[in-house]
């Protein structure tokens, strides 16, 4: 096993900067970042002229690279340790440069740094591999089992890449966090209310047939802002909650939207959700549990997060709508926002 441990480290290292290498890929030829922080060191590297030499984006390059390298130290042989060391070495030459630049620009692209790490330990092995005449476990199935891992090391980071989201950095965190639990194909709504603000609920008369109309392609996560100055408000956001957590959030939403303010104690609250057919008894602990009120100031603090000043606040996607909206700019945010999935 030890005579062979350069081969394991070379498979390992190989993997890793692939793997790697295939997260920068995607995120370099999707229109937005999926993997990496919009803000962060990976953008920062990015918008830099070194990586698309020649137009060709760098990642591709390291990618090929680093594939010849492994699938390499695979073949026994004087070629084979030729073609290893001629790929290696200046890989990891460039690996050296990329870590320096990197330093010099004061960031740190944390996928970029497992590229250049493992290209440079690769560059070492490479040379000692030439030097001693080292070759592979003798055998088809051990080899043949490591290239398929190198193989699934690229193919993997590419399916879910490309399955996932771009969302352009100028979303706050929230709202993308909750676009990428929506998966593609579905727009995101982040509906923001308070049960008794008259605006909201001018505006979900208008909105709830629109998104109703559209609910096979739309997923909507309400969060509740009870304003201190509505009495009943706190009392009918934990009643969401507890509608939502019971299986029938839109139900109760739509329920205590229609109910008259004044109606919206608890009493009347638990009238609502029995007549929506919850377990009243299930009900009555959910809005008794501290977790409820706990969820609510989660939500309010996301409230304050991404800048919200008045209710309603509704994010479509990256569209931020603020305080009372017409059934016209609801269909047109929402249809815009569908036709660009």
């Amino acid at each position: 096993m030890r005579k062979n441990l350069w081969f394991w480290l070379t498979v390992v290292l190989a993997a890793a900067a692939l793997v790697a290498s295939a997260i920068l890929l995607v995120d370099y030829v999707r229109p937005a970042p999926v993997f990496c922080d919009a803000g962060g060191g990976c953008a920062k590297v990015k918008a830099t002229a070194l990586a698309r030499p020649l137009g060709v984006p760098l990642p591709a390059i390291g990618l090929v690279g680093v594939l010849g390298i492994g699938l390499a130290a695979l073949v026994p042989g004087r070629g084979a340790r030729i073609v290893q060391a001629a790929l290696a070495v200046p890989g990891g030459a460039a690996g050296l440069f990329f870590v320096g630049v990197q330093a010099k620009m004061g960031v740190l692209c944390p996928f970029c740094a497992v590229v250049d790490g493992a290209s440079i330990a690769l560059a070492v092995i490479a040379a000692l591999r030439w030097r001693k005449a080292w070759d592979p476990p003798r055998g088809r199935l051990v080899p043949a089992a490591a290239a398929l891992g190198l193989v699934a090391s690229i193919a993997v980071p590419f399916a879910v890449g490309f399955q996932l989201r771009a969302i352009p950095g100028d979303v706050p965190a929230a709202i993308a966090e909750e676009m990428r639990a929506s998966g593609r194909g579905k727009v995101t709504v982040v509906d923001f209310v308070d049960f008794e603000c008259p605006f909201c609920r001018m505006t979900h008369a208008d909105f709830a047939p629109l998104l109703e109309e559209r609910k096979d392609k739309v997923r909507v996560a309400r969060k509740h802002v009870p304003l201190r100055m509505h009495p009943h408000a706190l009392d009918a956001a934990k009643a969401a909650c507890c509608g939502e957590a019971l299986g029938k959030g839109d139900a109760m939403a739509d329920a205590l939207f229609l109910a008259p303010p004044h109606e919206l104690t608890p009493e009347g609250c638990e009238r609502l959700a029995a007549q929506q057919g919850l377990d009243v008894e299930k009900f009555r602990a959910c809005v008794a549990d501290p977790a409820t009120e706990a969820r609510i100031e989660k939500d309010k603090e996301t409230f304050r997060a991404v800048k919200g000043h008045g209710l309603p606040t509704i994010w479509i996607d990256g569209t931020k709508l603020e305080g009372a909206q017409d059934r016209a700019t609801l269909t047109e945010a929402l249809d815009e926002a569908i036709h660009a999935l």
